[in-house]
């Protein structure tokens, strides 16, 4: 059985993500068929990135390294949580990532977003970087919208439409991980 991360992407005091990350979380333990970890990058506590060596060589220095990249090492593929900030990702999110490389390689990845145009613009960029790092980005999305799934753009409140989003985004994303899966082995 395939492990998936779901992956909070801010780090920001009173951020929206941890409600949609925590519903996502939720939703996925009514799974049978992958199992699913809430991992949030705030309880990593990275700094800028200052490992002295490119992630690609996997010559850790510092044990917030270490621990980030066993952690995410785990699993099969990967859904990332995350808001549009300046039309683009966090900062945090963008950090945690370039800290590791191989540890993402051949994965599969998802992405649930929010913003006041759903987070469209942060989820093309994510396709970017993803697909740098050899990860198979699915199609499926979510996107929330800060006027329309949040009330007073503060407390997640998700159209019940975006259910049938997210059990999509779960069935491709195990389908993909699974067929990784096999080809990293």
């Amino acid at each position: 059985m395939v492990k998936i991360a779901v992956i909070l992407g801010s780090t920001k005091p009173g951020r929206n993500g941890k409600a949609v990350a925590e519903w996502i979380y939720k939703l996925a333990e009514n799974r049978a068929d992958a199992k699913f970890e809430l991992v949030d990058i705030a309880d990593y506590n990275l700094p800028l990135y200052d490992e002295p060596y490119p992630a690609m060589m996997q010559k850790y220095t510092k044990e917030h390294t270490k621990k980030w990249s066993q952690k995410i090492d785990e699993f099969d593929g990967y859904i990332f949580v995350t808001p549009e900030y300046n039309h683009s990702i966090p900062g945090a999110l963008k950090n945690a990532i370039d800290f590791l490389n191989v540890e993402w390689k051949n994965k599969a990845v998802g992405f649930v977003s929010y913003g006041s145009v759903g987070g469209a613009r942060a989820v093309n960029h994510l396709r970017q970087i993803t697909g740098g790092l050899q990860m198979a980005d699915i199609r499926a999305q979510v996107m929330l919208n800060l006027f329309t799934d949040f009330v007073n753009m503060s407390e997640f409140n998700p159209d019940p439409r975006h259910n049938d989003e997210v059990s999509e985004l779960f069935n491709q994303l195990i389908s993909w991980s699974e067929a990784m899966k096999t080809m990293r082995e």
